[in-house]
């Protein structure tokens, strides 16, 4: 896991200047984040997360939408800590867990103070609040349950518990004697592991930070297994540099050499992290994995980009990661229900063409039926076929024409010419089916595509959409109506020329930015026969630079976004209509032209970018 101890020790030095600071509003932008706007040395945006997954504290610009009402933890939370004053921010040891203290008022005015508990622990990763002085817990993120765990219970009105202690060494406070005579502990450890009184030599170890692999053999693991905060990353740099200073890792214990270079690969790391010396990194390691760091490694290959702040450097890592897996979650049902639609469509067009290429035929059957009743003299019961002059030929060819031998000439002649009114008239239904089909085909996709770029505000104006369109049932029939918005919340990007330009994520955003919001002389674009956002330019003048960013972001936010020399048509809003009867965020446009861009990801997330309703 790429935050360990010293990343929370480098986030935690990061947020001294919060130190002062007091909480304006909280929100709760999803189930497991908090987002704490700060007053004070700088207004600022704090986010708490306890993602089982992406489980992260730092400084964010990024926008988010709340819900329109707050959960019951974010209430909670806005009760006992907005309009607070954070007086410290510490953290355990070298443990993934922070303390925030909270000094506010309560109802009667009386000053209060609360200790807000950050555990950054993968699953198990919570926020808790806590009164300072009992250590009551006042509620939970997460609530712990006896079921959960019967180590301890994290519920409103129990005493908080500290998660189970690893009895691992805090590396900061190592020598380099201490340091030498744990090597020796634990390679006399693995020596006597299989002696009788290793069960008691093992609590005796544990207690002292070893009892793990030997160092000589595994240095890396050792180093996890004795010391708190230490990643298998970071351990992982440190036999890299020890192993760069020319030493080899012995098979059977080390020498005293080889013991001091380990401590100094050791050393020179965690000096650094010992006098907050952070440089935060990111970069791609041997085999390709994306990892960061909150100091400089020599594991990262090519790529190795730096970053000003720890928060700047999670920012960037997590992106939107935590928001993308929770969308794929509610997505999955929708996608699966899109693409059963989109399937059962192309079936279908395939079916209707098979009949287009039948009733095509029309005419062979009229002819048959024409020639027929010329020569019904010719032609006897029970005969199967009949062999005429096709005088609609014009080399007066024969012709051999089926006949069913249980029908006399003329019903077989009447046969052919009701085939043939069947297959003239179907002509006309099938043109229409074809139409409306291909129509369900792009919509379907249209989705499908809305939906690889969905935020989770997105995902339920899609399912609305489907509902209204009669797609879906409304799972809200029975229950609470919900109470819709008069306008979506759209994502606005700020060019390098200042202007702003909207993009629609999903029809109902398209629709409005497109329809409502745009001025006739504002600029539309739109990836050319592939689905995507409608992206407006609102304003009459601007740049060759906004245009060329305006139509990147088109080709970003389309099913295109992973090609290059993706066309996309741009014309004035005024050239831009919607057919009646049409499909949401269908339009037709004229007087366009044409550019070509390849979507550029780095370009699309340097431009600042805000939501706005």
């Amino acid at each position: 896991m790429a935050l360990d101890g010293i990343v929370t020790r480098s986030i935690v030095h990061e947020l001294q200047s919060c130190v002062g600071a007091r909480i304006g509003k909280i929100y709760q932008p999803s189930t497991h984040d908090l987002i704490f706007n700060l007053r004070g040395s700088g207004n600022s945006k704090l986010l708490l997360s306890a993602n089982p997954t992406y489980p992260r504290i730092h400084f964010t610009e990024r926008s988010s939408i709340n819900p329109s009402e707050a959960p019951m933890f974010c209430m909670l939370m806005r009760k006992h800590c907005e309009g607070g004053t954070i007086e410290s921010i510490t953290q355990v040891g070298m443990e993934r867990i922070i303390h925030m203290i909270v000094r506010t008022r309560d109802e009667l005015g009386d000053v209060s103070a609360k200790k807000i508990i950050i555990e950054l622990m993968g699953r198990h990763s919570n926020i808790i609040l806590t009164e300072l002085n009992t250590g009551t817990i006042i509620d939970g993120i997460h609530h712990v349950t006896p079921s959960i765990s019967s180590y301890r219970i994290v519920m409103p009105g129990f005493a908080y518990t500290e998660p189970p202690q690893q009895h691992k060494l805090n590396p900061l406070e190592i020598g380099q004697e201490e340091f030498l005579s744990l090597i020796s502990k634990a390679e006399q450890d693995v020596q006597e592991v299989h002696t009788e009184a290793v069960g008691e030599l093992e609590e005796e170890l544990k207690a002292d930070g070893s009892g793990g692999p030997a160092p000589s053999e595994d240095p890396q693991g050792w180093i996890v297994h004795a010391f708190s905060g230490v990643s298998p990353l970071i351990a992982g740099e440190i036999v890299q540099r020890y192993k760069s200073s020319g030493a080899l890792i012995a098979t059977l214990g080390f020498s005293k050499e080889n013991q001091v270079q380990l401590w100094e690969a050791f050393s020179s790391i965690m000096e650094q992290v010992r006098e907050n010396q952070f440089s935060p990194v990111a970069g791609a390691n041997a085999k390709g994995k994306l990892i960061f760091s909150a100091i400089p490694l020599t594991l990262l290959e090519d790529d190795v980009k730096g970053y000003s702040s720890i928060s700047h450097c999670m920012e960037d890592y997590y992106g939107d990661k935590a928001e993308r897996d929770t969308v794929k979650q509610r997505v999955s049902d929708l996608i699966r229900f899109l693409g059963n639609e989109r399937s059962k469509n192309v079936k279908k067009l395939a079916n209707l063409q098979e009949d287009l290429d039948e009733a095509q035929e029309a005419d062979r059957y009229r002819i048959w039926g024409e020639l027929l009743f010329g020569s019904l003299h010719t032609v006897s019961k029970g005969d199967k076929t009949a062999t005429l002059v096709n005088y609609y030929d014009e080399d007066q060819s024969d012709i051999v024409i089926p006949l069913d031998p249980l029908l006399n000439p003329s019903d077989n002649a009447q046969r052919y010419f009701k085939k043939y009114n069947k297959y003239k008239n179907s002509l006309l239904v099938i043109d229409e089916q074809l139409i409306k089909t291909h129509e369900e085909i792009a919509y379907m996709e249209s989705l499908l595509q809305q939906l690889a770029h969905a935020s989770l505000n997105d995902i339920e104006e899609i399912r609305d959409e489907l509902v209204g369109q009669g797609y879906l049932r409304d799972r809200n029939k029975k229950g609470k109506k919900k109470k819709k918005a008069t306008r979506p919340t759209l994502q606005v990007f700020t060019s390098s020329e200042g202007i702003d330009i909207y993009v629609g994520k999903n029809n109902l955003q398209n629709e409005y930015v497109t329809n409502k919001l745009a001025s006739s002389n504002d600029t539309w674009l739109h990836t050319k026969d592939i689905p995507g956002s409608h992206v407006v330019i609102r304003s009459e003048t601007f740049g060759d630079a906004t245009l060329e960013e305006a139509a990147q972001l088109a080709a970003y936010f389309s099913q295109a976004k992973q090609s290059s020399s993706v066309p996309v048509d741009c014309t004035l809003i005024r050239h831009v209509r919607k057919p009646s009867g049409s499909k949401p965020g269908f339009v037709i446009y004229d007087h366009q032209k044409t550019l070509f861009v390849t979507p550029d990801e780095d370009r699309i997330k340097s431009l600042p970018s805000s939501l706005k309703s």
